[in-house]
């Protein structure tokens, strides 16, 4: 996929870093100007641990299937993200919290303004059953083959195909962040952030195929990339609010379709964004920060 893809993704990185740090030095200018000392509160050596929540929007996706008998394709496939309704006992309960889509993360910082994040998006990926998809390859059973009409399928009974990664499209990665404080006081903190990431993709996918045992099984599927920017509202110097976008693009070559060990699998790549909220807390061991 794409080439397309990829230029859109290098561009919207340039752009990012262009305007956010042409931002931060008009800013930071001015304020120098006017007297106006302004404090970074992530400080050299600091950690912040994070936990939010996320909604996710997907390309359409061209999903290859090859297995034993078969060899298709199907295109401009549309799926969707699948988050969990608000519930007090689903959200805070530690024994479920990770029942809904949510981002988990560490970040220690290198420097005053720089820092390094391991995390994990576990975001949740549907095909929309209501729809009718272009078919291209062969089938050898004629009961699924039977299906393909007019060189399209249709998958709104479910027959022929579900197929979602919703336990879920996980996206363990490595990321580094560029921060800039824009406003700061005694017990508040405003700071922009924005940088890229990388990392792997480790979904539970389900997948059930010609009416096959459904496969539900972690695998290692692909890779990911993706930009990131954010807005983080420190309170006390510990406490933060953040609100995240991200930008990515997501390969995987190697999707489970079948419930054992079979050669049978998919692959597919789309790219997709990402709104993330939630709250982290920032700590050192360093006496000195």
């Amino acid at each position: 996929m794409k080439t397309k893809h990829y230029i859109l993704l290098i561009a919207l990185f340039a752009a990012n870093l262009y305007s956010a740090q042409g931002h931060y030095t008009d800013s930071a200018k001015k304020n120098s100007l006017q007297g106006v000392r302004v404090k970074n509160p992530f400080k050299k050596g600091a950690f912040m641990v994070f936990w939010g929540w996320n909604r996710s929007v997907y390309s359409t996706s061209d999903i290859h299937f090859r297995g034993n008998g078969y060899n298709f394709q199907l295109d401009n496939v549309i799926a969707h993200d699948r988050q969990t309704p608000f519930a007090w006992n689903i959200y805070f309960n530690p024994e479920k919290i990770t029942i809904p889509q949510v981002n988990y993360r560490i970040t220690y910082f290198v420097n005053d303004n720089s820092g390094i994040t391991l995390g994990m998006d576990h975001m949740k990926y549907v095909i929309d059953q209501n729809q009718t998809a272009k078919f291209t390859g062969y089938i050898n059973d004629p009961k699924y083959a039977g299906m393909v009409k007019n060189g399209s399928v249709n998958l709104l009974d479910g027959q022929f195909l579900t197929f979602e990664h919703t336990d879920g499209l996980n996206y363990v990665n490595i990321g580094m962040q560029k921060y800039h404080p824009v406003l700061s006081n005694k017990n508040l903190d405003i700071v922009l952030s924005y940088g890229g990431g990388l990392g792997a993709l480790l979904p539970k996918s389900n997948v059930k195929l010609f009416g096959n045992e459904r496969s539900d099984r972690f695998h290692l599927a692909g890779f990911g990339t993706d930009v990131r920017a954010a807005v983080s509202i420190v309170l006390w110097k510990h406490i933060v609010g953040q609100i995240e976008g991200k930008y990515g693009y997501i390969n995987m070559p190697d999707v489970k379709t079948t419930l054992n060990n079979h050669p049978d699998k998919a692959s597919q790549d789309f790219v997709y964004g990402q709104v993330n909220f939630g709250i982290g807390y920032v700590f050192s061991t360093n006496k000195l920060n």
